[in-house]
């Protein structure tokens, strides 16, 4: 039976993380920066533990105010301390649980300019070098920060379960209608084409291939526990199981 790795990122005051954090098989557990605290984090990371479920860190910019979906200017020396505070902050919940950080996925604006700034994407390596180099980063497919981490910290390509995607890799913006795939089968289509046949089909229709191996679910996306319930069952179909690896 084949394994696929469906994420999740949680932490963030969702009302579902209960309920999501059995379906996935990775989590992305926000860490100060644009949502979650000390309290949230050790939750989270608790209920992470109780279902054997890769564990990792979703530092973000500094920026609760607009939930870490702004860029910000903001200095590299502020900007690296506050990358490295946040996962230290959930690399020390894991630590006295007797666990260790699988990854780390930065979140929203950071992920988006980490793809295609070399500024941001520097500053993200080297603020998690300076931590340790023994954890893998999640990136975006044909992206910046792929380039700037290769050799130096393991990297896993992303593909979004429930996002489409432009003729560059990059995400329809949620300003457009269809941005966001909300319905089950069409869910699992577009995963099953990255996961299995190795390609992305655009909104236009372009075919663009696809190396990832993690695929997000966002937890905020319209019945997204149903959509994982059903991803189980047309994945079990194909003899494929969700599962860390």
């Amino acid at each position: 039976m084949k394994e696929i790795d469906i994420n999740c990122d949680l932490g963030e005051g969702g009302d579902y993380d209960h309920l999501l954090m059995p379906l996935i098989s990775s989590c992305n557990i926000a860490c100060g920066g644009h949502a979650g605290d000390i309290k949230t984090m050790r939750k989270t990371l608790n209920l992470a533990f109780e279902n054997n479920t890769n564990i990792g860190a979703h530092p973000s910019y500094p920026d609760r105010e607009n939930f870490g979906r702004r860029s910000m200017q903001i200095a590299a020396k502020d900007l690296k301390k506050s990358i490295r505070d946040q996962v230290i902050s959930l690399q020390e919940i894991a630590k006295a649980k007797g666990v260790r950080l699988h990854h780390v996925k930065p979140h929203g604006a950071l992920y988006n300019d980490a793809a295609k700034d070399e500024k941001i994407a520097q500053i993200i390596v080297e603020s998690l070098l300076e931590i340790e180099d023994d954890f893998s980063l999640f990136v975006p497919l044909n992206s910046v920060i792929s380039e700037v981490a290769k050799d130096k910290i393991n990297i896993i390509f992303e593909g979004f379960a429930d996002r489409n995607y432009e003729v560059d890799y990059s995400l329809v913006s949620r300003s457009k209608t269809n941005a966001v795939i909300e319905d089950q089968e069409a869910v699992f289509k577009h995963v099953l084409s990255m996961f299995q046949d190795k390609k992305i089909i655009t909104k236009s229709g372009q075919i663009l291939p696809c190396n990832a191996s993690t695929f997000c679910l966002h937890s905020d996306t319209k019945n997204s526990v149903e959509i994982l319930q059903f991803l189980h069952e047309r994945f079990s179909e194909k003899n494929i199981k969700i599962k860390n690896t």
